[in-house]
């Protein structure tokens, strides 16, 4: 199911003090067991919230990632004040985001008093060692999951877009946000082309 372009919505969810809880608690659990960057917390959002609450599809999933990269900010912070925004407005974007600041909040504070004192135990650096390889897998899992769909439908622009973005940043090395600038010039001006073309239809 995690390979499939979810577009359909489960259900959507009553906005009441029940939702604004589940919320809350969701994203603060997402953020307390996440280790390894945004983008790691963002694939587990995808899971939890396109695929098995079904708040929002990947369709929209990718919209707010894409505005959480291009905004200044933590993409996991922006990513969950989107996803609140859009489920209940101001008040699921504050809940949202508290729920994804406080995790972070507690556990730096802890091991801020306490990092002097592990910061050269072996155990601990091999544990974090350990952890950078399933980020990597993690990150890639969702990559692949939202990628393929392009791959099964042959739709040739969204691949060739995404060659020219992976080239553009892993082997160019060109600005992030450059290439991002890029490709939303490039779908607006395709969009207009394609607007023009069902108006003379």
């Amino acid at each position: 199911m995690a390979d499939v372009l979810i577009r359909e919505h489960k259900k959507r969810p009553e906005i009441n003090l029940k939702f604004f809880f589940k919320l809350f608690w969701t994203t603060f659990s997402l953020s307390l067991f996440t280790f390894g960057g945004g983008f790691v917390i963002i694939s587990l959002m995808r899971k939890k919230m396109v695929v098995k609450l079904g708040w929002i599809n990947d369709e929209e999933m990718l919209d707010f990632i894409t505005i959480a990269q291009s905004s200044p900010g933590p993409i996991a912070v922006n990513g969950s004040l989107m996803v609140g925004y859009h489920l209940a407005g101001i008040p699921g974007a504050l809940v949202a985001t508290l729920g994804t600041i406080l995790p972070p909040m507690m556990i730096l504070t802890l091991v801020s008093l306490g990092y002097k004192a592990v910061q050269d135990n072996l155990w601990i650096a091999a544990a974090f060692h350990g952890m950078r390889a399933v980020v990597a897998a993690i990150v890639l899992q969702v990559t692949w999951a939202l990628f393929r769909p392009f791959l099964k439908k042959k739709q040739v622009l969204p691949i060739l877009l995404f060659v020219l973005s992976f080239s553009a940043l892993f082997i160019f090395k060109v600005n992030i946000m450059l290439v991002m600038v890029s490709i939303v010039a490039f779908s607006i001006i395709q969009s207009l082309i394609l607007l023009q073309k069902e108006k003379k239809l």
